[in-house]
């Protein structure tokens, strides 16, 4: 029986002068299933699935139809969608809307007016259920972005949805986090029965899970089948979709393997072994070398201590680093572990009460405000609304620089041009992370500081975004990046540092850092260390692959 009927749907945004963001869209979705909604930023798939629950559809001309267990879902009281359709947005705050986490788990219970036995019931399962009961009591304030998405999740499992919606419910997570987080999706989906639509840039860990993947371009739906099919029909279409396909799928193809594709690590390791069942004669690529000393560094980080109050632990524990001029330097570490904190040090914002900042030789305290915001140092923050203060995406642009012909070329570079005229916060996740790059490009700094950028962008715009900060380094700009994305970091960061405990415990190369990790890792590696050594990409494996078969030819 289908749960969700979508029959020639179509929308527009009041704004988007008759562009249609929906276009012709029909497909079923059946009630148990599991299913993953992927396609490029701006594809149409947040717009598709909050069709889905009416209360939160953006204004705009909409036409077709959606029926929910074969009645019009325009029909479906507020209530009923409060209880039977449960929604996870992208960004964890956005939802939360209690001071304490227990408050935020009876919320919804509340609201729909239930007993106070079965709140209390249903509250006590979900926070065991979850693992929640270690910090029932906290301030939500002071939970990490994965503990606020997992209560996000709690809070709505408790009301016993039907159906649960997710909108790239990981793009915050540290990959142990997201795979924990999906885990358990996976996991409501198998022993509840509920329906699990999602939407994911990072694919790895749900792809081979799922029941059907729908891949959404420009608004039309392009293909709708089972994963491992999806997987091939992109590879013959030569669509540019298959780059985000999981790292298996895309080695195996790109190898120019025949038989049956793999499709999780494990099958990618049965594969392999097969493939190179007596090892392999060539283990590893050229050892990487270390970023060339330039003079001056560009950042230097000696002995940080920081804590937000007075009798609050501290976040910043004796932090230590210096950062190669011209370099891309990356940070990783799980949720909450001090990482956005100690680059809002860098910037002033957050104050260490010991321990020394230097910016290009020069202690940050001896800058003035303005001289060191003017061509010095610029900061994305992980949430790239708090930059959006006018109408229009071409006014927040033209705010940081009156020349329209630099305002151009950044947002031909950052491929925002069609979204120049629109407001900023009627764009996708993807797109207002890439309008807000642009801004922060156009004040043109020597050190560019990056909480989360590739938060919310698809696998087509992070090669564009690679490609845009090999030219700053080739113009000496330098990147400090905090990343949650390690298959990013593993093909484009200089050095890598793990960031644990308060502080920068080990930093190395990107193949040498994730290539002696078990866990904090990319699947790349995972897939293929009993074989190579020391590969972190589809590209590294790809390479070996080749090199190897060409020696048994």
């Amino acid at each position: 029986m289908a749960h969700f009927e979508i029959r020639d749907l179509s929308f527009s945004y009041a704004s988007a002068k008759g562009k249609l963001s929906l276009d012709s869209v029909s497909f079923d979705i059946q009630r148990g299933e599991y299913l993953v909604l992927c396609g490029r930023s701006g594809s149409g798939k947040t717009t598709l699935l909050k069709q889905l629950k009416p209360v939160l559809a953006p204004a705009g001309k909409r036409g077709g139809e959606i029926l929910f267990n074969s009645a019009p879902i325009r029909a479906l009281s507020e209530r009923d969608q409060a209880a039977k359709i449960g929604y996870v947005m992208q960004n964890p705050d956005d939802q939360i809307v209690t001071d304490k986490v227990w408050h935020e788990l009876a919320f919804g219970l509340e609201s729909l007016g239930c007993d106070q036995k079965t709140m209390r019931a249903r509250v006590a399962e979900m926070a065991c259920y979850f693992g929640i009961q270690d910090w029932f009591h906290r301030d939500v304030a002071n939970l990490s972005g994965g503990q606020k998405q997992l209560l996000n999740l709690a809070s709505i499992m408790a009301m016993q949805p039907e159906v649960l919606i997710l909108d790239e419910p990981t793009s915050q997570l540290d990959p142990i986090a997201a795979s924990d987080f999906l885990n358990t999706v996976r996991k409501i989906n198998l022993e509840l029965g509920t329906t699990v639509i999602i939407t994911e840039h990072r694919l790895e860990d749900i792809f081979p899970h799922a029941d059907r993947a729908v891949v959404m371009d420009e608004g039309r739906v392009i293909a709708d089948d089972v994963p491992r099919s999806i997987g091939k029909l992109l590879f013959e279409q030569r669509n540019p979709m298959f780059t985000a396909m999981p790292t298996p799928v895309r080695v195996f193809y790109g190898a120019g393997a025949e038989g049956k594709c793999p499709l999780t690590v494990r099958e990618g390791r049965t594969w392999l072994s097969e493939t190179f069942p007596n090892g392999a004669k060539t283990k590893s690529l050229p050892e990487e070398k270390d970023p060339a000393e330039t003079g001056e560094p560009a950042l230097t980080m000696k002995e940080l201590w920081f804590r937000y109050e007075k009798d609050s632990p501290d976040i910043m524990r004796g932090v230590s680093a210096e950062v190669p001029t011209g370099s891309l330097y990356a940070i990783v570490g799980g949720n909450g572990a001090g990482k956005s904190t100690t680059l809002k040090a860098i910037c002033g914002i957050n104050r260490p009460y010991r321990g020394k900042i230097k910016v290009f030789g020069r202690p940050v305290e001896k800058y003035k405000s303005s001289e060191l915001f003017s061509r010095c140092l610029a900061m994305l923050p992980q949430d790239p609304k708090s930059l959006f203060v006018k109408r229009s995406v071409r006014e927040d642009l033209s705010e940081m620089n009156a020349d329209r012909d630099r305002v151009q070329e950044i947002a031909e570079l950052c491929r925002i041009v069609p979204l120049l005229d629109s407001h900023p916060y009627d764009l996708s996740g993807g797109e207002q992370q890439r309008a807000a790059l642009a801004k922060v490009l156009l004040t043109e700094p020597r050190l560019l500081l990056l909480d989360e950028p590739t938060k919310g962008i698809d696998s087509f715009f992070k090669e564009t975004f690679a490609g845009i900060l090999s030219e700053l380094k080739r113009k000496g700009v330098t990147v400090v990046m905090v990343s949650h994305d390690v298959e990013f970091c593993a093909r484009y960061a200089d050095m890598v540092s793990m960031f644990f405990d308060g502080q920068i415990l080990t930093t190395d190369t990107p193949r040498r850092f994730f290539g002696s990790n078990s866990f904090y890792t990319t699947a790349a590696n995972r897939m293929s260390r009993h074989v190579f050594s020391q590969a972190v990409t589809a590209e590294d494996v790809i390479a070996l692959y080749g090199a190897n078969r060409e020696a048994l030819a």
